[in-house]
């Protein structure tokens, strides 16, 4: 698995086109705090009881479509840590190049217990939105 900063993995997008940008974080997360501008939402973990999607590597495998195991697939949660869980998951199953956005979409916790402050997709300023 290969991880970038988010302005990087930024860039990764823009220029390979046929990657594919998955958010793994739950519908709530997704649909409440915002999400990265052209990211699907396919959630590792999910629903009242925060439950392991079963379907997580199908439903990427159909996304990324017959090629996807060369094709390109970019991971980004709340900070980081659950694309490593997702990713690992994909690799394990074929995926051959899953990248990782380091920080995730809102960052680590600062001194006060609170994120969007220190790094993330949100605070280095990239395109986002909020349904």
């Amino acid at each position: 698995m290969e991880h970038l900063e988010p302005k990087a993995a930024h860039d990764f997008l823009q220029k390979n086109p046929d990657a594919v940008f998955i958010d793994v974080r739950s519908e709530s997360e997704f649909m409440f705090v915002g999400h990265p501008v052209g990211a699907m939402m396919v959630p590792w973990y999910d629903g009242a009881e925060w439950d392991l999607n079963p379907h997580f590597v199908g439903q990427v495998k159909k996304i990324a479509g017959a090629n996807f195991r060369e094709r390109p697939i970019v991971l980004i949660c709340r900070s980081g840590n659950r694309t490593k869980e997702a990713g690992t998951e994909l690799e394990k199953h074929g995926f051959e190049r899953v990248i990782n956005v380091l920080h995730g979409f809102e960052g680590e916790l600062d001194e006060h217990h609170h994120r969007n402050s220190r790094s993330g997709w949100r605070v280095d300023g990239l395109p986002w939105q909020q349904y």
